[in-house]
């Protein structure tokens, strides 16, 4: 019994053994990943933060521009939410977190509207297929995001906007911080308002000389400033995603050892008490037979 016993705790041994083998390899695939995801969101910073103050820039001077995209509808019957989140789990609670943060969105939104998801990412697709369903989604993006991919998804929702299938849109996605910490961040994406600017007012009211007109630019800047955004996003989202997935991993490699190192103790027990229990087996049939002789 005390053989097949200490058979089971190595087989279970081996078995988690394989697990912290694949966990340790994800975690340093996601690593790997995490830098280059991070250094593509970091550089995306400064082109939509100079994009946001020209377009606060010029929103000072442009005062009669009329665009589809800034137009505010009166009566809101239809609010569609781009949530972003990963195509694959094994990330901790990533997706969840995503999830929850549109769910919490579309809740606390008491008008009497109806609710269309874009999901970017597997994961938000079969959340929302099996529950409200879904307006348009966009998955398998990979790990390479480049723009013509947030140039689509910009273009589906600029066209519901413009053809009234939707009066608002926002933007779900997760803000990446550090490996350890993913923000859940809800935006508004249409209307545009053009960002308030931060600048100091000497400095904001430089008389700039533009060619062609401050009408022209920001009328061409607006669905650019669409689709700077969800790129924007999408890239934080993956840069979260691995960061997330390689804490998981790199969690889940400790248990497993935590759990090899509990399960070979216990098998080192079972193992020496079947040594001590035939130990005393042979001395008391030692002594059997010196009883025996005498």
């Amino acid at each position: 019994m005390a053989g097949a016993g200490v058979r089971e705790y190595k087989r279970r041994i081996k078995s988690v053994e394989s697990t912290e083998q694949i966990t340790k390899a994800m975690k340093m695939v996601a690593a790997a990943k995490l830098r280059r995801a991070q250094e593509a969101a970091e550089s995306s910073r400064p082109y939509t933060e100079t994009l946001q103050g020209t377009l606060s820039r010029l929103s000072g001077v442009a005062f009669d521009v009329k665009h589809p995209l800034l137009d505010k509808r009166e009566e809101i019957r239809k609010v569609g939410y781009i949530v972003v989140a990963a195509d694959r789990g094994l990330c901790g609670a990533y997706n969840t977190n995503i999830i929850r943060a549109a769910n919490m969105a579309i809740e606390e939104d008491t008008r009497d509207i109806q609710t269309g998801i874009v999901a970017v990412g597997k994961k938000v697709r079969d959340f929302y297929h099996k529950r409200s369903g879904l307006d348009a989604e966009f998955i398998n993006l990979g790990d390479d995001i480049s723009y013509a991919d947030a140039r689509e998804i910009a273009h589906y929702v600029m066209n519901a906007y413009e053809n009234q299938e939707l009066d608002e849109v926002y933007l779900v996605y997760a803000r990446f911080v550090n490996v350890l910490r993913q923000v859940p961040t809800v935006t508004r994406l249409l209307p545009i308002e053009p960002p308030s600017s931060d600048e100091p007012t000497e400095e904001h009211n430089v008389d700039y000389i533009y060619e062609p007109s401050a009408d022209d630019i920001l009328l061409a800047l607006l669905p650019r400033y669409v689709g700077s955004q969800i790129y924007h996003a999408i890239l934080e989202s993956k840069a979260s995603e691995h960061g997330a997935r390689m804490t998981a991993m790199g969690n889940a490699t400790e248990n497993a050892a935590e759990i090899i190192g509990n399960l070979t103790m216990i098998m080192n027990k079972i193992r020496q008490a079947a040594i001590t229990d035939e130990i005393l087996d042979i001395v008391g049939g030692a002594e059997a037979l010196n009883k025996g002789g005498k």
